[in-house]
């Protein structure tokens, strides 16, 4: 033991004392990259703290509430380039005498972000970060705090807090068993003869269904919005909008909609106390899941009678309203006396989706449509944040 000390000792200080004998030096030595810089010899930027999607005991990513940078580190002293790629941005590293790799972002977009390690053109999820789906595949992911107006989202110890459940149910349509996450409120299990409205809701296309809990923390402005009597307690089932099949079926041959009518709507029935009419049950989603949500909701309307779409509503030619959605739309009048609520929401970054056209283009063939818009962010998670906190207080009044 003390002859592997005193080598580990010795590569050290070559390595310290010439960083471009690194290879030789490990090689030699045996020494483990890790041994290169220890964790005694960082230093952390004033003022920032580990975020909070790190793993147990992670220091980086950090981030700066006031400059909303991040900082990112990474011990790879073979590595010939790191980058950082947050979104469409993309950050280089650069390398010290020990081997350690320093990256300062650009202030960022407060909320959450996204992001991907890219060594030496290799794209890979960072160690220290918890894992999140989304582009369809896991990705790192780093919180940008907002100040007190983000409390609607974050967890309040001071109130009761409902129970969010992962459950399986199996699908003859999809020939497997599926995964659903189904949050009920606080006083669920305190009240065994109540019966609740039930709101499904719906990721955007690359996430699953964890993002609304994990991501977006639909759970925690539930929970706050029920506390404070801003909203009606309510069933929140949270399923997936991908059909992931087993090797020996390999392709799913039906529509989504199918799946969630047929199958999940009498499950979940079944299984929770809920109010099974129409007036009871609500139908909205993000980004791809508002299109599927009209997909399914529209053409059932004795199932549903509120539907959101956030950031979700795409555009259609005005003489094309009248055929989508099986003719849900064919009479304007009609679907407004049915409809207690059509929602469509997006930031003010998101313009190039054209969804405020989108809007008006509905609202000029006659249908009532309620807007909401979120303040300087763009298609990402705290535009459907704000979104379900508008939407959620409207329903089943």
């Amino acid at each position: 033991m003390k002859k592997e000390l005193l080598l580990i000792a010795a590569a050290a200080v070559t390595i310290s004392a010439n960083a471009q004998n690194n290879k030789e030096a490990l090689s030699k030595a045996g020494v483990p990259v890790s041994a290169l810089a220890p964790q005694s010899q960082i230093t952390f930027e004033e003022g920032s703290y580990p975020s909070s999607t790190n793993v147990l005991r992670a220091e980086y990513p950090r981030v700066d509430p006031v400059t909303r940078k991040a900082y990112f580190r990474f011990n790879a002293p073979l590595a010939h380039t790191i980058n950082v790629v947050i979104g469409n941005d993309k950050f280089t590293g650069l390398k010290d005498k020990d081997g350690v790799w320093h990256i300062e972002t650009e202030p960022l977009v407060v909320g959450f972000h996204y992001y991907f390690v890219e060594v030496d053109g290799l794209r890979l999820t960072d160690p220290s970060s918890n894992s999140y789906f989304g582009y369809t595949m896991n990705a790192g992911g780093i919180e940008v705090p907002e100040g007190p107006e983000g409390d609607y989202y974050r967890y309040d110890k001071n109130i009761p807090h409902g129970q969010v459940h992962a459950l399986h149910y199996w699908s003859d349509l999809n020939g497997t068993y599926r995964n659903i996450n189904v949050y009920t409120p606080a006083d669920y299990d305190k009240n065994p003869k109540k019966k609740y409205p039930v709101l499904y809701l719906l990721h955007g296309m690359g996430e699953n269904e964890n993002g609304w809990i994990r991501q977006g923390f639909a759970d925690f402005i539930l929970d706050n919005m029920i506390a404070k009597g801003e909203c009606v307690p309510m069933i929140v089932v949270i399923m997936s909008g991908d059909m992931v099949t087993t090797s020996e079926l390999r392709k799913f041959d039906h529509n989504v909609p199918e799946v969630y009518i047929n199958e999940l709507i009498p499950f979940i029935d079944k299984t929770f106390r809920t109010k099974t009419d129409r007036n009871n049950r609500a139908m909205a989603g993000l980004s791809r899941g508002g299109m599927q949500t009209c997909q399914t909701a529209m053409p059932n309307l004795d199932k549903f009678a509120y539907i959101g779409t956030f950031s979700g509503l795409f555009r259609t030619a005005k003489d094309q309203l009248p055929t989508i959605y099986d003719g849900a739309l064919a009479d304007p009048a009609k679907f407004n006396g049915k409809v207690k609520l059509f929602y469509a929401s997006y930031g003010t970054d998101e313009a190039a989706m054209g969804i405020g056209q989108a809007i008006q283009t509905y609202r000029e063939y006659g249908i009532n449509i309620r807007e909401f818009v979120s303040e300087g962010t763009a298609h990402e998670w705290l535009t459907w944040r704000r979104s379900l906190r508008d939407f959620a207080p409207l329903l089943f009044r």
